[in-house]
């Protein structure tokens, strides 16, 4: 490690000193080559020609403006370092703080004391700069935390499921017919779903999904989403209407990403409606905004849950984490980012568990 410098308080007030002391004696020296001269003009002025006089007089002036002049340097020389002393604190001792607080947070402690800096208007920026940064950096180390220990819990299901399918096959406990293949072959495809989600959710964060608006029509994006959803929905048994105006709407849009919004709102739905259930896409203008709302008749999303179930792989009931295979846990998530870079937003609605609930997106129309 590099051997540490000087502390600031103590170069501050070295530079306060040096700037003192030049000062003082600049200030010594003007008054000893201007005050004797000046003086003895003013005598001569007076007309006085007595040389006993006049030595009298210009000692006594000597000696008065000597002591005068120590005394007069002293004293500014007391206050001036009391006033640096002071306002050397005042700067030194916050910048102190927030590097004791860096060296906390380098070492991944963030919950650390941010001094509160009032000295002046740059300080106070950093101080609160640097406040905002620990609490991103806390919620980011945060999220990473519970990102790794999600996706530990995510792959260990499939692993798992294929340790046991491949040690079946090879002691010849389960035979090897195309329902085991099938079942491999599913487990490796969630794999790759979450593979390929979190890859976007990634790219979400980096705002790197390389979204390319045109002139849309919005009713058009949605139909295609229901088509395609509509078989899963026949097999399951849930009735899957669409509910639209017969004018177009007209939005700046990527068509792909935007039916990959509906998609996973879509198959969100299917895997939160029993069957005989329903679902509902509708389409409409709000004040300026395109609004498509996908309401279902399943389980509904309890109040206090609302506004997380946009987190990576949360889940209403974390018992169904193992059972249902269907979603990674991160459709939302990706469904969110890709509506925010059309400058929209989407929520989730419900009167709580039982209830059905509804995911509505809200887009400015063009």
């Amino acid at each position: 490690m590099r051997r540490p410098g000087p502390r600031l308080a103590t170069r501050l007030m070295s530079a306060q000193a040096l700037v003192i002391g030049i000062g003082a004696a600049t200030m010594i020296a003007a008054a000893v080559l201007i005050g004797p001269a000046l003086f003895h003009q003013h005598l001569a002025m007076t007309g006085e020609d007595s040389p006993a006089v006049v030595d009298h007089a210009e000692e006594a002036f000597t000696s008065a403006f000597a002591l005068s002049l120590v005394f007069a340097t002293l004293a500014s020389l007391i206050t001036a370092g009391v006033v640096s002393w002071f306002l050397v604190r005042r700067v030194a001792t916050p910048v102190e703080e927030l590097a004791d607080a860096a060296e906390s947070v380098a070492a991944g402690r963030y919950d650390v004391t941010v001094p509160d800096a009032q000295f002046s208007s740059e300080l106070q920026r950093l101080s609160q700069s640097f406040g905002y940064m620990t609490i991103r950096l806390a919620e980011t180390e945060t999220t990473r935390t519970r990102l790794l220990s999600d996706l530990a819990h995510e792959l260990r299901t499939p692993l798992a499921t294929l340790e046991a399918y491949i040690d079946g096959l090879e002691d010849e406990v389960l035979p090897t017919d195309a329902a085991s293949w099938s079942t491999m072959r599913d487990q490796v495809a969630r794999l790759r779903r979450l593979a390929g989600d979190l890859r976007e959710t990634a790219a979400a964060e980096e705002h790197a999904l390389g979204i390319v608006l045109v002139h849309t029509d919005l009713g058009s994006v949605t139909a295609a989403a229901v088509a395609a959803a509509g078989p899963r929905y026949d097999a399951k048994g849930i009735a899957l209407t669409r509910r639209v105006l017969d004018a177009p709407i007209w939005i700046q849009g990527d068509v792909v990403r935007l039916q990959q919004v509906f998609s996973n709102l879509l198959d969100n739905a299917l895997r939160h409606t029993p069957p005989a259930g329903s679902v509902t896409l509708a389409l409409e203008v709000q004040d300026a905004l395109a609004v498509v709302s996908v309401t279902d008749t399943g389980e509904g999303i309890p109040e206090h849950h609302l506004s997380s179930v946009f987190e990576r792989f949360h889940r209403v009931d974390p018992s169904r984490a193992s059972s249902d295979g269907s979603g990674s846990g991160l459709g939302l998530t990706i469904a969110r980012a890709i509506v925010a870079e059309h400058g929209g937003t989407l929520r989730a609605e419900s009167q709580g568990a039982g209830t059905g609930a509804s995911f509505v997106v809200r887009i400015p129309t063009s």
